[in-house]
């Protein structure tokens, strides 16, 4: 990717567009699945980038199939990422970018087991986008890991289980008188 990015850097003096990286990389990867003695390649990969049309996100899957989401998850136990996601998606549009990693961390946080929880060791956030005030110059690639993390782990723990305790509450207040 690095190499066709910065051939067409040179080349035509502009960044490449995302799209057409993801679909050279996927073309690639499905002519393997065509030749015989050749096997596909085992991994699928979700690509993020900005481009001068905006954010994008692709999900490449092994057989070379690709395609671009708002919103997706994949790997061991994504399905209740991927539910997540759904259910919130009308929101993802007028949210914030603090809304949106807010978003992203309950989402990984539903694809955990119940014995398990976001730390600081096991997660980590990596940001791209376009600058401050939605201006078009693209902000460039930032890794939020260790103690940079918990302030943002924090938030998100206070803001899901704010809502739980009040439904609980609200459960508790209306119980149904039963007939004996």
């Amino acid at each position: 990717m690095k190499q066709q990015a910065l051939g067409s850097k040179m080349t035509y003096g502009r960044p490449v567009p995302i799209e057409r990286i993801v679909n050279q990389i996927g073309e690639r990867a499905q002519t393997n699945t065509q030749q015989y003695g050749k096997r596909p390649y085992g991994v699928g990969l979700l690509i993020a980038g900005v481009d001068d049309t905006g954010p994008h996100l692709f999900e490449f899957q092994p057989s070379g199939m690709t395609q671009e989401m708002v919103a997706c998850a994949i790997g061991a136990r994504s399905q209740m990422a991927r539910t997540y996601l759904e259910r919130h998606l009308d929101e993802f549009e007028s949210a914030s970018r603090e809304e949106l990693l807010k978003h992203g961390l309950r989402a990984l946080k539903e694809s955990l087991s119940q014995d398990k929880e976001l730390t600081v060791e096991n997660t980590t956030v990596g940001i791209i986008g376009k600058g401050p005030d939605g201006k078009r110059k693209i902000e460039s690639f930032k890794l939020y890991d260790g103690p940079e993390i918990q302030p943002l782990l924090e938030a998100t723990l206070e803001s899901t289980d704010a809502p739980a305790e009040t439904t609980t509450t609200e459960a508790a207040g209306d119980s149904m008188e039963v007939d004996t």
